[in-house]
């Protein structure tokens, strides 16, 4: 390959990049990091293995979003609509809505809790905040806000300096990444839900289509943003890795009991000096700011294509009033609910991943019925081996959700 030819691919690839690597490293969330924190504290390696396979998942689904969305040049709601009509759409909508309100909210207790470790209260920050990602989408166009993804994108790495500074053990580590080692305590399920939840969420799926065809990113260009969804996944896949054994490291056997985010920085010090602390609030804040971000936008994006309303961040409030009010009003019920006076923001947290998890599996099928649609997707609907193991994990995901229910009466 000559190096223009080399310089053109490179050219092309960084002109797609964004929509896979920004909703993979929002996945990461807020309430990702208080899940992927409780499975290192309550069972050290143990769940590697539901991460593995949970990551694997992710890749695929996230693949099948962003196929769609370049080949159809629609989003997910859009083509619920289209193809199966208003009840079915409703129901998706509901789904996506009653989801998103619950991991926006998790997302800003994210943020409060960031500060909470250098003692900053959170009826300045959360307000500051709120106002500060509202304004961000409001002035930018999509290429600028992107930017501002990919940004916040980076500061995951703290996690991972963090790992490395822990020292822990990577042979067991590994070992569990690849070896199920299951458990019928109920605790141990919701976790597992809870995990599932925020590798794979609902939003995820509208968010990556939506963006897919905001970016005008079109068929042709497909290979490159296939390159851009595997690299998101196994960056996301990697860093959810080093957050589980670094609080593995830290709080597993010693019966710790998790009330914020702020115990779990405090817990890291003894074991991995001054500069953890600040390392993992420093990674919380860049989470909980990217996915603050985009989570009212899935909702702004799914619902005003739902409705047949205009909607992109490159749109002006006066061409798409309802897309910029709906994101909004997620934005002041997110912020609004975090500074209700009482309330748990690790348990908001963790909340919202499971009612993910649990929400979730009815949007997955939606996505394997449109992408095996041959008049919608003509050549490049699901190959037979790729769509048994799309369907193989939902199948695995629904499973999950009904062993957490009966699970749930037995206990």
């Amino acid at each position: 390959m000559s190096v223009t030819k080399y310089y053109k691919k490179m050219l092309l690839f960084l002109s797609v990049m964004g929509p896979g690597v920004v909703t993979a490293f929002a996945d990461n969330d807020a309430g990702g990091i208080a899940t992927y924190a409780s499975v290192g504290a309550q069972y050290g390696y143990q769940l590697l293995f539901v991460l593995f396979i949970s990551t694997i998942s992710l890749g695929i689904f996230q693949e099948i979003s962003a196929r769609t969305g370049a080949v159809t040049g629609r989003g997910l709601a859009a083509l619920i609509r289209e193809y199966y009509g208003v009840r079915w759409t409703f129901l998706a909508i509901v789904i996506l809505l009653f989801a998103n309100i619950a991991t926006t909210v998790s997302e800003f207790s994210g943020i409060a809790s960031s500060f909470e470790v250098f003692s900053i209260s959170k009826y300045v920050i959360v307000p500051f905040s709120a106002v500060l990602i509202w304004w961000i989408v409001l002035k930018y166009n999509y290429r600028s806000v992107e930017k501002v993804f990919f940004c916040l994108c980076f500061m995951f790495i703290s996690y991972v300096i963090t790992g490395v500074i822990v020292e822990p053990d990577w042979q067991a580590a590994g070992s569990a990444l690849v070896i199920p080692d299951f458990s019928n305590n109920y605790e141990y399920i919701l976790l597992a839900v809870g995990l599932v939840g925020t590798t794979i969420t609902p939003w995820g799926q509208f968010y990556i289509q939506s963006s897919v065809v905001d970016k005008g990113i079109r068929a042709e260009k497909y290979r490159y943003l296939l390159v851009d969804v595997l690299v998101g996944t196994l960056l996301t896949g990697v860093i959810a890795f080093f957050i589980i054994i670094v609080t593995a490291a830290a709080l597993y056997g010693q019966h710790f009991v998790i009330a914020n985010v702020h115990d779990v920085a405090i817990a890291l010090e003894p074991l991995a000096g001054s500069y953890a602390k600040t390392l993992f609030a420093f990674g919380l804040l860049g989470a909980s700011m990217l996915a603050a971000v985009v989570l009212p936008l899935s909702t702004a994006y799914a619902i005003c294509e739902a409705m047949g309303f205009e909607h992109g961040i490159d749109k002006t409030y006066r061409e798409a009033p309802a897309f910029f009010i709906l994101y909004t009003f997620l934005i002041v019920i997110g912020a609004g609910l975090v500074l209700m006076p009482g309330i748990s923001l690790y348990k908001v947290m963790l909340a919202a991943q499971v009612i993910n998890g649990v929400l979730l599996p009815p949007i997955l099928i939606f996505m394997l019925l449109l992408v095996n649609n041959k008049e919608l997707m003509g050549k490049y609907k699901n190959g037979q081996i790729y769509n048994y193991i799309a369907w193989m994990f939902t199948v695995f995901l629904v499973l999950l959700n009904l062993i957490l229910l009966i699970a749930g009466f037995i206990e």
